[in-house]
């Protein structure tokens, strides 16, 4: 039960917003890619690679910047160093989501196109891509234990 407060939270919410338009951001890069950056790429599935490659990580930057900036404010410490330590956790968190949409799109692009597939697969990572992120990047303990 307390897994389903930690989720419906205020915080919850903002992440929920950055990770919309991180979705904005993820589709359009990977339209850019299939359609038009890639498409001398005459295999299909090395096409949907580089470009959910390219997709994922440009979201990822997009959204450390205003989860960092926005969703979690509160948590931060001064200093770039601090900033860099984040951000490497960030990639490190979102590494196994990362890994999880990618498997997942590619196994639902076989069965659906792949726009779709790649929603879903973007709907089942942001939740783990949240806890991991609320309990370790931006964790209150670890920051605590620093102050």
């Amino acid at each position: 039960m307390e897994l389903v407060g930690l989720l419906l939270r205020q915080r919850f919410i903002r992440f929920g917003s950055v990770g919309f338009l991180g979705t904005l951001v993820n589709l359009g890069v990977l339209y850019l890619g299939q359609e038009h950056l890639f498409i001398s790429l005459r295999d299909p599935g090395s096409r949907l690679d580089l470009s959910l490659s390219l997709a994922i990580f440009v979201a990822t930057l997009h959204n450390f910047t205003w989860n960092r900036l926005w969703t979690w404010r509160d948590r931060q410490m001064p200093g770039g160093k601090r900033m860099v330590l984040q951000l490497g956790q960030y990639f490190l968190a979102g590494g196994l989501a990362i890994l999880l949409q990618f498997l997942v799109t590619k196994a639902l692009a076989a069965h659906m196109h792949y726009l779709l597939a790649n929603m879903l697969a973007i709907m089942l990572a942001a939740a783990v891509n949240y806890l991991l992120n609320d309990l370790w990047t931006f964790g209150l303990g670890r920051l605590r234990s620093k102050a």
